[in-house]
């Protein structure tokens, strides 16, 4: 699939596009659940960016542990367009997407990790039996891959007449699935019928609010400040530590746009997701275009699949949600 990729159908309203790359999201059920069957059962939804190029081909990155540093210890440059690739493994608080009738409610999530090495990501997204004091042995079940496409990180600049004072800018998240095929979602295929006859439960993608396509504002919380009402973060160990000159931007300021998008290789960065549209052409005159494959089956085109490979999070077994839109 690749990064896919853009044109703008309208010269207002004026963006810039910072980042361009692949985004893979998958869900994990609740503890001891072997499969799930809605939201209910979801016990955490991840977000995978891969940057592939943009404005700057090299970006900032927390220094890699292994090197003596991380979780701002260090930082080193990578170049976004050669391999390996940068993986950032992103963990969305509410289990889900902002709701897009909700356009004033904010979603936290945080980065978990960052890394160059797929198999990080394999083992984050793996099942596991561990032992608890009161509660003996317990199962954490695989995730499951439900959605894949291409995402862009943009400017949104408002009145940039030259010279204007009023000028404002703001940051989007926006992205389009490939897979699940649109089409599928929402669809009759992905619900079930209640043996009662009752409604249908709703597919992955619908319950979890993952759109074929959506805009979100998208915000980076400062580490030194404390959170809003309403979000507890995370404690003080696994706030992200950013360079001095990344750190400055903030000011006094509670957040910041993702200006850079720098701020995401970091680990522990917090960041606020606001649902703006499930329409970018729409909202922003920007149409997203994904890559065209002659490939005879779903599986055999999915970047997913083919970078997560056999692991437990895209087997046959569990990357229903991705190819069909249905639970697992």
């Amino acid at each position: 699939m690749g990064q896919g990729g853009e044109t703008k159908t309208r010269t207002e309203p004026v963006i810039e596009i910072q980042e361009r790359g692949e985004i893979f999201m998958f869900y994990r059920p609740k503890v001891e659940k072997e499969e799930a069957h809605g939201a209910e059962d979801v016990q955490r939804l991840y977000l995978v960016l891969r940057p592939e190029s943009g404005e700057r081909e090299v970006e900032e990155k927390q220094q890699d542990p292994q090197c003596g540093g991380g979780g701002g210890g260090g930082n080193e440059q990578i170049n976004i367009e050669k391999q390996p690739a940068l993986l950032r493994f992103i963990v969305m608080g509410r289990k889900s997407l902002p709701d897009p009738s909700k356009k004033s409610t904010p979603c936290w999530g945080f980065v978990e990790m960052v890394t160059t090495n797929i198999e990080d990501v394999k083992d984050a997204l793996k099942g596991e039996e561990y032992e608890t004091a009161t509660r003996g042995r317990r199962h954490k079940p695989d995730s499951r891959a439900v959605g894949e496409g291409i995402y862009r990180i943009l400017r949104h600049i408002i009145n940039p007449a030259a010279g204007s004072s009023s000028s404002r800018m703001h940051t989007h998240l926006v992205y389009k699935l490939e897979y699940p095929v649109p089409p599928q979602l929402g669809s009759t295929d992905q619900g079930r019928h209640h043996e009662d006859g009752g409604e249908q439960e709703q597919g992955p993608q619908e319950a979890l609010n993952i759109a074929p396509q959506a805009s979100f504002l998208l915000q980076k919380k400062n580490p030194d400040q404390q959170h809003g009402v309403g979000f507890r973060g995370l404690q003080s160990k696994r706030k992200a530590s950013f360079p001095a000159h990344m750190q400055g931007l903030f000011g006094r300021n509670r957040y910041h746009p993702a200006d850079p998008p720098d701020f995401l290789n970091y680990e522990g960065c917090e960041f606020l997701l606001i649902s703006a549209s499930d329409d970018i052409e729409d909202e922003l005159g920007l149409e997203l275009r994904t890559e065209q494959s002659s490939c005879e089956t779903a599986a055999e085109c999915s970047d997913l699949i083919k970078t997560f490979g056999e692991s437990t999070s895209a087997s046959p077994a569990t990357r229903r949600p991705l190819l069909q839109g249905t639970w697992v």
